[in-house]
């Protein structure tokens, strides 16, 4: 198979790196396969001009094609294709699948164990995929999931302004919100009250025992490539966790500088190994 290439659109938009260069080339156009499908069909969850019913027939149409019922949508079937030719199972696109379908309709979560469940499915198959198609299995899901989760709730907090502005989404749990005495509206303001930092406070103290799970991943993983590549994103993440927790995502654009990624990247080669 030919090696598929990231959507330009989206290719430096994310935090994490995407099939990098760590990985070995045979691998990447399957991985950028994957992330086309997954880019093209959060595209349609997140559509400020789509209604719910639109989205969920086009997310089934997604779930059609990669079945094998049609080739209309050529994300799928590029993916299609991939997935038989690793023997890869079709529940790390799917489950993701169920995630966008979820975004459509659920604009509220009620509580933390809500958002993990979410999480399981947005987030978690992510890394399944890539550690199957590295020949990794179910031993190294817990510290996987922990790492995915992670990301999927940093980018929930960096993202928690846009969310609500355009789709009027919001992953911030509701029973935390209230707890600390504010609610979805002061995420429209121009910065956070002291009760709506109070509540990203506590996500990010409650990622911190996930990130220890998390660093067992690199430790799991026997593929010198992934294991660099999975200990570079900890430390990134790690990183990324400290700015959140001194700068604020409804005014600030908060990414990590240049000096930080490089200094993140250096921890992260150096952990792999010790």
């Amino acid at each position: 198979m030919a090696i598929a290439k990231p959507l330009e659109k989206n290719k430096n938009t994310e935090n994490f790196p995407v099939g990098s260069f760590l990985l070995a080339a045979h691998l990447r156009g399957h991985i950028h396969a994957y992330y086309n499908w997954a880019r093209a069909a959060d595209d349609i969850g997140d559509d400020p001009l789509m209604d719910a019913d639109e989205k969920i027939k086009r997310l089934t149409r997604f779930e059609e094609c990669l079945n094998g019922n049609g080739t209309d949508v050529a994300v799928a079937l590029t993916l299609r294709i991939s997935m038989q030719q690793t023997n890869i199972s079709f529940a790390h696109a799917l489950d993701l699948i169920r995630a966008f379908k979820q975004d459509a309709t659920k604009r509220r979560y009620m509580n933390w164990d809500e958002l993990l469940d979410y999480c399981r499915y947005s987030a978690s198959p992510v890394g399944r995929y890539v550690l199957a198609l590295h020949g990794i299995g179910e031993q190294a899901w817990p510290s996987n999931d922990a790492l995915c989760t992670v990301l999927q709730i940093i980018n929930h907090i960096q993202d928690c302004a846009d969310d609500y502005r355009e789709v009027d989404r919001v992953y911030i749990p509701l029973d935390d919100m209230e707890k600390t005495g504010t609610n979805p509206g002061d995420l429209s303001k121009a910065k956070s009250s002291e009760a709506l930092r109070k509540v990203l406070d506590i996500m990010l103290e409650r990622l911190k025992p996930m990130m220890v799970t998390a660093r067992d991943l690199p430790r799991n993983v026997p593929n010198i490539r992934l294991k660099l590549e999975t200990s570079i994103i900890h430390a990134l993440a790690e990183s990324l966790m400290k700015v959140l927790e001194k700068r604020d995502p409804l005014c600030d654009n908060v990414k990590l500088s240049k000096p930080a990624i490089l200094m993140a990247i250096f921890n992260g080669i150096a952990r792999a190994f010790f």
